[in-house]
């Protein structure tokens, strides 16, 4: 009985296990220092003179659904919110992730999460490879959608609060960078392409106060 008993507790423990922060990697960490927290809001700028991340429209959309970084390396974005699944409270590297804005979607997107859409080129760019765009999922592209998780991965050590995005497909293809290309409207978009470069990001905790202000506009 007692064999039996310590048996199953080993198989308790080992599944919990799996679900904690070590067997993916160490906190993501905020601009503060702060571990990311699971449901928490952030500002996602990029640390290379870029701005923040938003939606707009692309092409023929009437929709504002194609998620991009803005021009101005001033302008923050949108509030994004990073979540997992898992019943834990931080975010750790490597681990499977949500990723959405956080305040009203346009009322044609049914969700504010990110998705990344199947390849509808013919011909892939050249220097990039297959480019697989990143949205807000609709009713125009809900059956064009590639089923998948994002995560977040540490750039070199040297960088202490600097992060990339991978999304890896579901279908146990390699995971992607999310980086950004221009398209021919004009628009950074943010794009999971094959040889891209990597998007490198920061994650800017959304104060109060910001928080007040957006849910009141």
């Amino acid at each position: 009985m007692k064999n039996t008993t310590s048996f199953a507790l080993f198989l308790l423990c080992a599944f919990f296990t799996s679900y904690l922060p070590s067997a993916t990697g160490a906190f993501v960490l905020d601009s503060d220092g702060n571990p990311l927290e699971n449901g928490g809001t952030y500002y996602v700028p990029a640390p290379n003179n870029c701005g923040g991340i938003e939606y707009t429209t692309s092409g023929n959309e009437t929709c504002p659904i194609t998620v991009v970084q803005h021009h101005d390396p001033t302008c923050k974005g949108f509030p994004i919110t990073i979540s997992s699944p898992a019943r834990i409270r931080y975010i750790s590297e490597g681990l499977n992730v949500n990723i959405g804005f956080t305040f009203r979607p346009p009322p044609c997107a049914p969700s504010s999460l990110w998705t990344v859409l199947k390849d509808q080129s013919e011909h892939p760019d050249p220097y990039e490879g297959v480019i697989l765009p990143v949205k807000l999922n609709n009713e125009d592209n809900s059956n064009n959608t590639v089923p998948g998780w994002f995560k977040i991965q540490k750039l070199p050590l040297d960088f202490i609060t600097t992060y990339y995005i991978v999304f890896c497909p579901l279908d146990q293809s390699p995971c992607w960078s999310v980086g950004s290309n221009f398209d021919q409207y004009g628009n950074r978009r943010l794009v999971v392409a094959q040889f891209a470069r990597r998007q490198d990001i920061e994650f800017q905790k959304l104060s109060y106060a910001s928080r007040s202000t957006h849910s009141s506009a």
